[in-house]
């Protein structure tokens, strides 16, 4: 083999793994919009008390960790709105109580719950997440303007007041608190979609995310 012909090959060799490099690099730096979540955390993600939105047996799942006392959870509640009136017969949502702002929070989510017993769910949610800024300041929430404004939504405040304390609402904040941390949510809201974490967040991430999974539903 000639010097020249040697110089040749190394020169190729050299440039094509520059190339392949390059590309590797490149792949590595591209953030995937969701990842799987592992088998064991697959049943901590849905539990059957959970409240759900939708169609009940919808065949895409979007779980939501949700505090109604979370902005960002208020500001994404038209999207997720918006996605069930698209696909009213592909997508469900469940929510998974966060209560990550304490004491507001807390009351909140057990209002939400006896609003749920007396089957004013939805108007109570809604209203609260109207009127999160009169009453979730996280630093000094106004806990009786929450029950003042769920009463206004339908509430039966006289029967809410033993409802809240009931082992089975206890235990669903208790339980839902152990899934959190089990899961490792750290922030809210946090999406899964059919067992999927979004981990490229921002509304239409999550708007493709439910779009993939509603066709990958539709070609099986």
């Amino acid at each position: 083999m000639t010097r020249k012909t040697l110089v040749l090959i190394t020169l190729t060799t050299v440039l094509a793994l520059f190339a392949l490099g390059s590309w590797f690099v490149s792949r590595s730096n591209t953030a995937p919009v969701a990842t799987s979540a592992p088998a064991e955390q697959q049943e901590q993600l849905v539990r059957a008390y959970s409240p759900v939105l939708g169609r009940e047996d919808a065949p895409v799942t979007i779980v939501e960790f949700f505090d109604p006392a979370c902005e960002a959870c208020r500001a994404f509640h038209p999207i997720v709105k918006q996605i069930l009136a698209e696909y009213p017969e592909d997508v469900r949502v469940v929510l998974r109580y966060t209560p990550f702002h304490g004491e507001g929070s807390e009351l909140a989510i057990k209002v939400l719950e006896a609003a749920r017993m007396q089957e004013v769910f939805l108007p109570v949610l809604e209203a609260l997440l109207e009127n999160q800024p009169s009453w979730a300041s996280h630093g000094a929430p106004e806990t009786a303007r929450i029950v003042e404004i769920a009463a206004a939504a339908g509430l039966n405040v006289t029967a809410a007041a033993d409802q809240i304390k009931s082992p089975g609402v206890i235990g669903i904040l208790n339980q839902d608190r152990a899934d959190v941390k089990a899961v490792g949510i750290t922030g809210t809201p946090t999406f899964f979609v059919n067992g999927k974490r979004l981990t490229d967040f921002g509304a239409k991430q999550l708007i493709a995310l439910v779009q993939s999974e509603v066709q990958a539903v539709a070609g099986n």
